[in-house]
C-alpha cells in the first residue's frame, strides 16, 4: 500500500531527485513505496558521492599512466620523482575519499536528527549481508591476482619494465585502500530509517554499493600499462587474468540473488 511521506522526514527536495528516487524504488521491487524526502535526499547524496568516487578512481588511473609515461619516456630507472609524485597523489586521493565518506555520514546524521521516530527494530547489517561471501572472495581474488601479476614483472631484467611494475603496484595498492575505506564506511555507518520501507531501502543501498565496489575496474585497467613492454609470457598471463576475472564477474552477477532479495531476507530474520 502506498504510504505518504511524513511531514518531519526532512527538508524539501528537488523534483528531479524525487523522480529518480521513485525510479530507484521501482527497480528494487518497492514500487508501492512512496519516496519520502529522507530517502530522496539520501539517494541524491549517494549518487553524487558515487560520481565523486568515479572521479577519484579515474584520477588514480590517469596519475599512474602519467607516472608510467615518465618512466617510459627516458627517465633514469633510479630517479624517484615519478614514483614520489604517484605516492603523494595516492595519499591525496585516499584523503579525498575519506572526506567524501565523512560528508555522506554527516548528511545521514542530519537526516536522522530530523526524524521523530525510527524503525521499530533497526538492524546493523554485517559483511555477510552487505557484501556476501562470493563477492568477498571475488574482490580478494581479483585484487591479489592483479598485484601478483604486477609483482611478477619485477623479475624482468629490463629496468623500464621494473619501474612500470612499481608504478602499477602503487596504483593497485591505492585502489585497494580506497575500496577498503568505502567498505568500512558501508559497514560502520548507522542505519537511518523512519519505517519498515526505508529500513529495507537502507539495506538495499548498502548491498548495491558493496557489489559495485567489487567490480575491479582499476585492477583491469592498470596492468594494461605494461602491455607492449613486458615479455610475451607476462602479456599472456595478463590476458588470461582479464578474461577469467571478467567471466567470473559476469557469472557472479548472474547467479547471486538481487539486492532487493538480499535485503528482504535480512529483514525477515532480524
Amino acid at each position: 500500500m502506498t504510504r505518504e511521506p511524513l511531514p518531519d522526514a526532512g527538508p524539501p527536495v528537488r523534483a528531479a531527485d524525487l523522480r529518480l528516487a521513485g525510479e530507484w524504488l521501482a527497480r528494487h521491487d518497492l514500487a508501492d513505496t512512496h519516496p519520502t524526502p529522507l530517502l530522496t535526499s539520501r539517494l541524491a547524496v549517494r549518487r553524487r558521492a558515487r560520481l565523486a568516487t568515479y572521479v577519484i578512481l579515474a584520477a588514480l588511473i590517469i596519475v599512474s599512466a602519467l607516472a608510467a609515461t615518465s618512466a617510459f619516456g627516458g627517465l633514469q630507472p633510479h630517479r624517484p620523482l615519478p614514483l614520489l609524485a604517484l605516492t603523494a597523489s595516492v595519499a591525496g586521493l585516499l584523503l579525498a575519499q575519506s572526506l567524501l565518506d565523512r560528508w555522506v555520514r554527516r548528511v545521514d546524521q542530519r537526516a536522522g536528527a530530523t526524524l521523530s521516530r525510527r524503525a521499530a527494530h533497526p538492524i546493523q547489517p554485517g559483511w555477510r549481508t552487505v557484501l556476501g561471501r562470493p563477492y568477498a572472495v571475488f574482490a580478494v581474488a581479483t585484487s591479489a591476482g592483479a598485484m601478483v601479476l604486477a609483482a611478477s614483472a619485477l623479475a624482468v631484467p629490463e629496468p623500464t619494465v621494473r619501474q612500470l611494475a612499481v608504478v602499477v603496484l602503487i596504483g593497485l595498492l591505492g585502489a585497494t585502500a580506497i575500496t577498503a575505506l568505502q567498505l568500512r564506511h558501508l559497514l560502520s555507518f548507522p542505519v537511518v530509517a523512519e519505517d519498515e520501507e526505508s529500513l529495507t531501502a537502507d539495506v538495499i543501498m548498502r548491498v548495491e554499493d558493496a557489489r559495485e565496489l567489487t567490480t575491479p575496474n582499476v585492477q583491469w585497467s592498470l596492468p594494461v600499462v605494461l602491455f607492449g613492454t613486458a615479455p610475451g609470457w607476462w602479456n599472456a598471463a595478463a590476458f588470461a587474468y582479464l578474461v577469467l576475472s571478467l567471466a567470473a564477474c559476469v557469472a557472479l552477477h548472474a547467479r547471486t540473488p538481487s539486492c532487493a532479495t538480499v535485503a528482504q531476507r535480512a529483514m525477515s530474520v532480524r
